[in-house]
């Protein structure tokens, strides 16, 4: 079992920006991908970024590439989001979630574990 806790989101004004955390525990070596969705009320979670545990495969949705950036500290075994240049439909619940391929999880198929969610509210 993997454990994901998230932290950093809170509400900004467009443009501003904010730091996700994702801090994992347990059995971490079961999981060569990190990530983040997110999802806004009513509509479907979207996957966001993942980065795979070597740091060498990174993936960003078309919506975020350029204003935001997925990084690693394995030795914290914590995934960070920073997000720049928000805007107010990267308003959502963020997400952190592990599994054992990024090509999997970008191709739609579920994350093994998922974090509670931080709630990111961006003002226009």
């Amino acid at each position: 079992q993997v454990q994901l806790v998230e932290s950093g989101g809170g509400s900004v004004q467009a443009g501003g920006s904010l730091r996700l955390s994702c801090a994992a525990s347990g059995d971490t070596y079961s999981s060569s991908c990190m990530g983040w969705f997110r999802q806004a009320p009513g509509k479907e979670r979207e996957l966001v970024a993942v980065m795979g545990s070597t740091g060498r495969l990174t993936y960003y949705a078309d919506s975020v590439k350029g204003r935001f950036t997925i990084s690693q500290n394995n030795a914290k075994n914590t995934v960070y989001l920073q997000m720049n240049s928000l805007k107010p439909e990267d308003a959502s619940m963020y997400y952190c979630a592990a599994g054992q391929s990024c090509f999997a999880m970008v191709a739609g198929n579920g994350p093994n574990y998922w974090g509670q969610g931080t709630q990111v509210s961006v003002s226009s």
